[in-house]
């Protein structure tokens, strides 16, 4: 089984569903889901895991990353919490700024999207739309745990000054 597979079976279950059930769901094939989840589909659809991701509590961006797909932008990246933490000075400011402007440009989007949505009928385009709205929430909530792992660092760059 797969990293991608065991995340799914695992969201599933825990989401007491079978795979009958996820596949109707999300309007795929019980069979793409079984071989996803036995391993045997390496590398699945990304418009599958899109679809899948909405009933089983795994993030889309997290299910990319366990099947090879995406870049894993999560603070849980140990890569990244280990960039943030060597951060000092004038490194550490850019850093915190960026972010903090990430987040707020996120948000204006997300609420121009949001009102776009309200004025779309076409099912297809809604979709997309909430898709972008997940990805950019998810986007924020990563900028969220990264503005605390630099925060921690700021305090102790202080201490340290002291």
């Amino acid at each position: 089984m797969t990293k991608v597979g065991e995340l799914i079976q695992k969201g599933r279950e825990e989401n007491n569903l079978s795979m009958r059930q996820l596949a109707e769901l999300a309007h795929v094939s019980h069979s793409d889901i079984s071989r996803i989840e036995s391993g045997e589909r390496e590398v699945p659809n990304p418009k599958i895991l899109r679809k899948i991701s909405k009933y089983i509590g795994v993030n889309y961006n997290d299910l990319m990353y366990a099947s090879g797909l995406g870049a894993q932008i999560s603070p849980l990246n140990p890569y990244i919490i280990e960039h943030y933490r060597k951060l000092k000075g004038e490194d550490l400011k850019r850093a915190m700024n960026s972010i903090e402007s990430n987040m707020k440009n996120n948000d204006i989007l997300i609420e121009s999207l949001e009102n776009n949505m309200k004025n779309t009928i076409e099912e297809e385009k809604v979709q997309v739309l909430s898709d972008t709205i997940e990805d950019l929430k998810y986007q924020n909530e990563t900028n969220e745990e990264i503005m605390k792992l630099l925060n921690e660092q700021a305090v102790k760059e202080f201490r340290n000054e002291r």
